[in-house]
C-alpha cells in the first residue's frame, strides 16, 4: 500500500482565519493561505520555527567548530579521544535530564521554557566569546560550554515539538512537523559550512560571538510569537500552559505503546553507527583527504543538504513506515561505508548527502506518525523520552569511535559504521509494526 503525500492532506483541508473580512476578499485571501508555505501564512510558527533554527544551527556551529579545532590545533595527540569526549559531553544532556525535561515541559508555558532555554544559551556563549578574546582559553572550558549549550537545547527541542499543536492547526501537523524535522538540515547544514571555516578565520572567540547572536536573535523570536492554549482535559493558564491530568511515569507511557518502544530501539542501535560520523569528519578530512576547515564544511554540508531535502520528501517515500525506514537504513548503510573505499573527495561528498537524505526522510515519517499515535497529555513526557532514547547510544558512539580513531584509520571506521547498521535496517524491517493503534494512526495520517 501506497502513501500519499501527507502535505497533499493538510493543504486540502487547511481554512482561512478571515472572519472580519469582507467576502469576496476572505476568498482570495484564503485561497492564498492554501498556496502559501505554512511557515508564511502562520506568523506564530514562523518565528519559532526560525528560532528553532537559529538555536540547532548555534549548536551544530559550535559543536563542528570545536571538534574541527580540538583535531586541528588544541590537541596534538590522541585527537579522536579528545574530539570523541567533546561530543560525547554535548550529547549526555538530553539523556541524563530527560525525566527533568518532561517535568519541566508539562508544568510549564512553553514559550517561557522555549525563551528562556535560547536565551540562557546565548548568555553562555558570550561569556565564552569573552573568555577567549581574553586568551588562554583552558580544554576544560570549552567542554564545559558545550555542556551548557547542549542542556539548553535538550530543553529546547522536545518543548518545541510538544508545542506544534499550540501553533498549527490539527490538518497542519503533518506539515509542521516536516518544517520542524528539516531544521535539524537546516541546522547541520548552516552550521557546518560556518563552523570549521569560523574556527580557522576568528579561532574560538569569533566562533561563540556568533553563536551568541544566534541564541539571543532566537529568544527575541520566541518572545514574540503568540501561542494558543490545546484542551487535554481543561485548559487554565495563558501562554500555552495547560491544566494537564497529573503525569504518568515515563516508563509507562513507553510500556502502553510498544510499538513504538521497539523502533525507538531499533533507531537506538542505529545511532551507535551513524552518530559516529560527526567524530569521523574531521578525522577523515585531516588524516585522508588532508584538507581544512573548507573541507569539513563540505562534507557536513553535504550531509545537511541531504538531510533537508529527505525531511522535505519524506513523506512521499512509499510503504509503511517500518518497511520505509528498513530500506532507508540499508541505503545509508552503503553511503556511510563507501568512503571505506573510494577517497575521492566527490564521492565522499555525495556519499553523505545520500546518508542525510536518508536520515531525514526517515524522522519525518516516524515523528509524524508519533505526533498521531500519542495522546496530548503524554506528548511532552513522551518526546522527552524519545529525545533521551534515541540519544542514549550518542555518548558511546562518540567515545567509541573517537578513541578507535586514535589506532585505526579512517576508512576502517567508516566501513564498520556501514557493516553496524545492517542488523538494525534487519530488525526494523522484521517488527511489521502492524498493531492496531499503529495501523489507526497510519489511517489517520493519510495512507489509502
Amino acid at each position: 500500500m501506497t502513501s500519499a503525500p501527507l502535505t497533499d492532506t493538510a493543504d486540502a483541508t487547511d481554512t482561512a482565519d478571515t472572519a472580519d473580512t469582507e467576502k469576496q476578499p476572505e476568498s482570495r485571501t484564503g485561497a492564498e493561505r492554501r498556496r502559501a508555505p505554512l511557515v508564511l501564512r502562520n506568523r506564530a510558527f514562523g518565528a519559532v520555527w526560525l528560532g528553532q533554527v537559529l538555536t540547532q544551527a548555534a549548536v551544530r556551529m559550535f559543536q563542528v567548530g570545536v571538534s574541527w579545532w580540538i583535531v586541528a590545533y588544541a590537541v596534538p595527540e590522541a585527537r579522536g579521544l579528545a574530539s570523541g569526549l567533546f561530543m560525547a559531553v554535548c550529547t549526555l544532556p538530553a539523556v541524563a535530564l530527560a525525566p527533568v525535561v518532561a517535568g519541566v515541559v508539562a508544568r510549564c508555558a512553553h514559550r517561557s521554557v522555549l525563551r528562556t532555554a535560547a536565551a540562557l544559551a546565548g548568555v553562555a556563549s558570550a561569556a565564552l566569546a569573552l573568555w577567549a578574546y581574553g586568551g588562554g582559553l583552558p580544554l576544560t572550558t570549552v567542554y564545559a560550554a558545550g555542556l551548557a549549550l547542549a542542556t539548553c537545547q535538550a530543553f529546547f527541542d522536545p518543548c518545541l515539538t510538544t508545542s506544534v499543536p499550540e501553533l498549527v492547526d490539527d490538518a497542519d501537523i503533518e506539515t509542521a512537523t516536516g518544517f520542524e524535522l528539516s531544521t535539524q538540515s537546516l541546522a547541520g547544514l548552516v552550521g557546518a559550512l560556518l563552523g570549521a571555516l569560523t574556527v580557522d578565520r576568528a579561532g574560538v572567540a569569533g566562533l561563540s560571538a556568533g553563536c551568541a547572536a544566534a541564541y539571543l536573535g532566537a529568544a527575541v523570536l520566541v518572545a514574540s510569537a503568540r501561542f494558543r492554549t490545546v484542551a487535554v482535559d481543561s485548559v487554565d493558564s495563558h501562554d500555552g500552559a495547560a491544566a494537564a491530568p497529573p503525569r504518568r511515569p515515563l516508563r509507562r507511557i513507553l510500556a502502553e505503546l510498544p510499538s513504538v518502544r521497539r523502533i525507538l530501539i531499533c533507531f537506538t542501535a542505529a545511532n551507535l553507527f551513524t552518530a559516529a560520523v560527526f567524530v569521523v569528519i574531521p578525522l577523515y578530512t585531516r588524516s585522508v583527504l588532508l584538507g581544512g576547515g573548507g573541507t569539513v564544511a563540505l562534507l557536513e554540508a553535504s550531509l545537511g543538504t541531504g538531510a533537508l531535502v529527505g525531511a522535505f520528501t519524506g513523506t512521499r517515500v512509499p510503504g509503511r513506515p517500518t518497511v520505509a525506514g528498513a530500506w532507508c537504513l540499508g541505503l545509508m548503510a552503503l553511503a556511510l561505508a563507501m568512503p571505506g573505499l573510494f577517497t575521492q573527495r566527490p564521492v565522499v561528498a555525495g556519499a553523505l548527502a545520500v546518508a542525510g537524505w536518508c536520515a531525514g526522510a526517515v524522522s519525518v515519517r516516524f515523528v509524524a506518525l508519533f505526533q498521531r499515535m500519542v495522546p496530548t497529555a503524554d506528548k511532552p513526557g513522551f518526546f522527552a523520552v524519545m529525545q533521551a532514547v534515541l540519544g542514549a547510544s550518542l555518548p558511546v558512539a562518540s567515545l567509541v569511535f573517537g578513541s578507535a580513531g586514535d589506532h585505526l584509520s579512517p576508512q576502517t571506521l567508516c566501513l564498520a559504521q556501514g557493516i553496524g547498521l545492517l542488523p538494525a535496517a534487519c530488525a526494523l524491517a522484521l517488527l511489521g509494526f502492524r498493531t492496531p493503534e499503529a495501523a489507526a494512526a497510519e489511517s489517520a495520517g493519510g495512507e489509502r
